[in-house]
């Protein structure tokens, strides 16, 4: 089977296209599974406004939109209706609540250790600071442990302003984090093929981050890629997938082509 199960829309204010242009292009590209994970509403108490999500009031209509496509496609093509979420305690129960609503699966994206609304991007904050790096590994850890979380994306975030040369023990005690709470929790681990896009077209920072991916190599964690589509053309870069998943299988990585929600009936 080709998954994915990271797409977004335009709602999260930093991507484009339908869900029905996202979904053609899965099918063009062979997917037999496409989901949907946009970014998190977070309804912050603050009042902050959150400059990459959707807001709170447009996650209906962003359900609506994800159903509608599955109820068009259904005889094509696996459609899940998800959300990419950090972990922040304090709104833990938003996140079950969104559950009762029909969100079938949450991606763990911990683009902020504490709250967006008041603490900084962790890339920022574990880019000089080993305290913060050990802090985004004990969330990650946090966060797995809730059970809500079907896999980490960018688990290598902490990473992507880190100088390859400052890749030190700190570093490695957070990937072991890391990986140890996704084997406990039987969740894999993504490789970000946005990330390496991004790569590609000249970004510096950005993840995949190979001192990484090396590094765990030796927990034998499971491993699944996501496209991190923010638009449709992405899904048809099969190339990408293809260099995506040669590194995996090089390091020796047992890589998913599905999440247990699409494992085959007995």
């Amino acid at each position: 089977m080709k998954c994915n199960y990271h797409a977004h829309t335009p709602r999260c204010k930093h991507a484009a296209g339908t869900a029905e242009e996202y979904v053609q292009a899965a099918l063009q590209a062979g997917f037999d599974v496409l989901g949907f994970s946009d970014h998190t509403p977070w309804p912050y108490r603050s009042g902050y406004v959150s400059g990459i999500r959707m807001a709170p009031e447009e996650l209906d209509g962003y359900i609506e939109e994800v159903r509608a496509a599955q109820e068009a496609h259904r005889d094509e093509i696996t459609i899940h209706l998800g959300l990419e979420a950090e972990y922040y305690p304090r709104y833990e129960d938003h996140l079950r609540r969104m559950r009762e609503r029909g969100i079938g699966y949450y991606l763990l994206g911990q683009h902020a250790i504490d709250s967006e609304e008041d603490s900084p991007w962790t890339s920022q904050a574990c880019e000089a600071d080993d305290d913060m790096v050990r802090r985004y590994a004990d969330t990650v850890a946090r966060a797995l442990g809730t059970g809500l979380f079907a896999y980490v994306a960018h688990p290598d975030i902490y990473l992507r302003r880190r100088p390859a040369e400052r890749f030190n023990r700190a570093c490695e005690e957070a990937a072991d984090i890391i990986c140890q709470s996704a084997l406990e929790a039987g969740v894999p681990v993504e490789y970000n093929l946005l990330g390496l896009d991004c790569r590609h077209r000249g970004e510096v920072n950005c993840y995949p981050v190979d001192a990484f991916w090396q590094y765990i190599a030796k927990w034998h964690v499971p491993a699944i890629i996501g496209v991190d589509a923010h638009q449709p053309a992405l899904l048809l870069n099969q190339a990408l997938w293809d260099e995506g998943m040669a590194a995996l299988t090089g390091l020796g990585f047992t890589v998913l082509d599905r999440l247990p929600m699409d494992a085959p009936r007995a």
